[in-house]
């Protein structure tokens, strides 16, 4: 008899399984169809939300090549000091929603600083060196900084994004490259200048501002901010030129 049980059970077809084994079969089968499923949906809003927004934002997945001091580095800041509103933006220099930012933005943040009616602060990161590898954010970064130095910052930080080369290439991580592009910003080009971009200058204030983005509730950019506020890449409320006047302004009275 048991020799027939042991032959019987042997025999068993797929279907003569017990039920309890076949249900949970079924179920764990059910749930890592499931388990893809929602990946793919995550990976659909996420292309959704980028597409939405017009921009190709870079998440900051990537720790900087070199940690600072733990210390939070002050920004550039340009404008009045006494301007009611405060405009904050993270960007690195070989990030493509960066620079289609400052394509779509640029003009009316000039105006609006040079109005008086802003205040910008720039904290120049690296998460791409830290995603993709390279030292061109780096490098960039720090070139933007003796660009400052010099009081020339902002038609180098324009003229950075200008040239921005595909973000795969590290164009920018050669200096000479930098100093080269220098030459098309008025006065800029001085041994100074360029003794500060080959030294590196201020790489550990850029390592600094990065480790301090990379701890912060943010987590790409470009990140924008008014007053405190996030106000960019939001796909139900798009920022465009006119929406940021009249943000500035509403601040302006509430201030």
């Amino acid at each position: 008899m048991s020799d027939n049980r042991q032959q019987g059970q042997q025999g068993r077809t797929p279907r003569q399984r017990p039920a309890v084994a076949r249900l949970r079969e079924e179920r764990e089968r059910e749930q890592a169809t499931e388990k893809r499923k929602r990946g793919v949906k995550a990976a659909v809003l996420v292309a959704a939300v980028l597409a939405a927004v017009g921009v190709a934002g870079y998440a900051a997945t990537g720790g900087s090549p070199e940690k600072g001091d733990g210390q939070a580095a002050a920004p550039i800041t340009e404008g009045k000091g006494a301007a009611p509103v405060t405009l904050t933006v993270y960007e690195d220099f070989r990030c493509p929603g960066c620079a289609q930012f400052e394509q779509a933005f640029k003009d009316t943040v000039h105006e609006l600083t040079e109005e008086g009616r802003i205040q910008v602060e720039y904290h120049l990161v690296t998460i791409i060196d830290g995603n993709m590898g390279g030292t061109g954010s780096t490098k960039a970064a720090n070139a933007a900084h003796c660009a400052a130095d010099a009081g020339r910052f902002t038609p180098y930080h324009d003229l950075l994004y200008t040239e921005q080369p595909p973000e795969q290439k590290d164009a920018f991580g050669d200096e000479g490259h930098l100093i080269e592009l220098a030459g098309k910003v008025e006065g800029l080009d001085t041994p100074a200048f360029r003794s500060c971009v080959r030294e590196g200058t201020h790489e550990a204030r850029v390592r600094r501002t990065n480790d301090a983005f990379l701890g912060s509730e943010y987590n790409a950019t470009p990140t924008v901010l008014l007053d405190g506020e996030n106000v960019y890449g939001d796909p139900n409320a798009p920022l465009t030129p006119q929406s940021l006047r009249a943000k500035v302004a509403a601040a302006a009275e509430g201030a």
